[in-house]
């Protein structure tokens, strides 16, 4: 699969682009483990024409991670322009990706995100603005279903980006209505791959938490690619898993000492790249998520001083009397 002319294999699994969540140790991480393609969080325009610094922050890449796609949202269109711009120029990301789905009040609420599922036009002119702004980077977007069940817009909006420029389409399989509830129905986004109009690549997003699920949507759906997000917290070797059984290998890492050790990487890395204050304060939410430790018995009191650590010996220190509690199940 290419967007413009980045290769990104056959088959590729993507890490979805989710706000507090994907910064850059974590991209980092998940290339490592297998992602073909990272996302960042996603980045107000609003707040990058007036130079704000925690938005700036935002547009570090390193070339490690590469490729990697930088994700902006907005309502206006001149300040979508100019802050396509303004990532090109700091960033110089391998793909611009435009934010036409997240369904949070604070965004779609003000017309952005998902909000602009209501205007259509305006998504459009969005689209064609920002294509034009940014000549040398591949534009690609992510967007829903539609608005609610009794507006499923995206067969037609795929044609329409298309006709923008849009370089490929990420489908997440809800409407904004359903936020993060209920299961994610693909059926509308293998439709809108087996749509002979369409030539861009089709990405689905919505549920992946599985290698068989992945391969699944992959055979029956027609996808060009999957996005993962929600399954990735405090689970980044979920890549490799995905990897390895479409690639029909054994995986060659698969044991609890060595997704342990993943996760104290994590750690370093998230301090290393951020700083050891902000960093633990990131990472340790994502640890306190991981599926290992379901199972655990009485582990409530585990994961509160988890959540508390305020350095990464005080994470370590948690981390391997987790080691030692799971050895004995």
């Amino acid at each position: 699969m290419k967007i413009g002319t980045i290769d990104l294999g056959e088959r590729p699994v993507l890490l979805a682009p989710m706000e507090d969540v994907t910064d850059i140790g974590f991209r980092l991480l998940c290339r490592q483990m297998g992602a073909a393609m990272v996302y960042s969080e996603f980045v107000s325009s609003d707040a990058l024409i007036r130079l704000v610094n925690k938005s700036l922050e935002k547009l570090r890449v390193c070339d490690d991670e590469r490729p990697v796609a930088i994700q902006i949202y907005g309502k206006d269109v001149e300040a979508m322009r100019q802050a396509a711009r303004i990532v090109v120029e700091q960033a110089r990301p391998d793909v611009l990706d435009l934010n036409f789905g997240c369904p949070v009040k604070k965004v779609a609420g003000k017309g952005a995100g998902a909000g602009l599922l209501q205007d259509v036009p305006k998504m459009l002119e969005i689209a064609r603005a920002v294509v034009d702004a940014v000549p040398g980077t591949p534009v690609t977007a992510k967007t829903r279903l539609g608005w609610d069940n009794q507006h499923l817009v995206v067969g037609q909006l795929a044609e329409q980006l298309q006709d923008c420029g849009i370089q490929a389409l990420t489908i997440h399989g809800r409407t904004r209505a359903q936020m993060y509830t209920g299961e994610a129905d693909w059926t509308l986004i293998g439709e809108v791959k087996r749509n002979p109009r369409i030539h861009i690549p089709i990405i689905g997003n919505g549920d992946i938490d599985t290698p068989e699920r992945a391969k699944e949507c992959f055979e029956r759906y027609g996808v060009d690619a999957v996005m993962v997000g929600r399954a990735t917290f405090g689970r980044p070797w979920i890549f490799r898993e995905i990897r390895d059984y479409l690639d029909g290998k054994t995986p060659a890492f698969d044991n609890l000492d060595w997704k342990l050790d993943v996760l104290k990487q994590q750690v370093l890395t998230s301090v290393e790249r951020i700083d050891k204050y902000r960093g633990i304060l990131h990472v340790r939410r994502h640890l306190a998520a991981s599926p290992l430790f379901k199972g655990i018995p009485n582990f409530r009191e585990t994961r509160i001083r988890m959540l508390r650590a305020d350095t990464v010996d005080e994470l370590f220190a948690v981390i391997e009397e987790i080691r030692q509690l799971l050895s004995q199940l």
